[in-house]
């Protein structure tokens, strides 16, 4: 019975520390931290641009390419430092997070 507590415990601490800021790992040794605050500046951002979406054939994944006709946008600064590197789209109300160099979805902002 201890176990069950103890395993129930640790899940809901796990979950919980979602809700404060979600790590991405982009390639080994390479994270991307987006905290929830940044989320909101993010979406934020794409109202107040009225950002057009992007109409992509297939789902987006993250860990998967998108395809070479997909126009990605540049970051901007407003953002934050440590994500300017990267490229975004706009589809389906979710904002994706693109790293450049091999076109892979790195994160999703809903």
């Amino acid at each position: 019975m201890k176990r069950a507590v103890v395993l129930a415990a640790a899940i809901a601490l796990l979950a919980g520390s979602q809700a404060f800021a979600q790590t991405v790992t982009v390639s080994p040794g390479t994270t991307v931290v987006v905290e929830p605050q940044q989320r909101q500046v993010i979406k934020q951002y794409v109202v107040k641009e009225r950002v057009a979406p992007v109409r992509v054939e297939k789902r987006i994944v993250v860990g998967e390419q998108l395809p070479a006709g997909v126009e990605l946008r540049p970051v901007p600064p407003s953002w934050g430092p440590r994500l300017v590197k990267y490229r975004y789209i706009y589809s389906d109300d979710h904002i994706y997070l693109v790293e450049p160099s091999d076109r892979k979805v790195i994160e999703v902002i809903e």
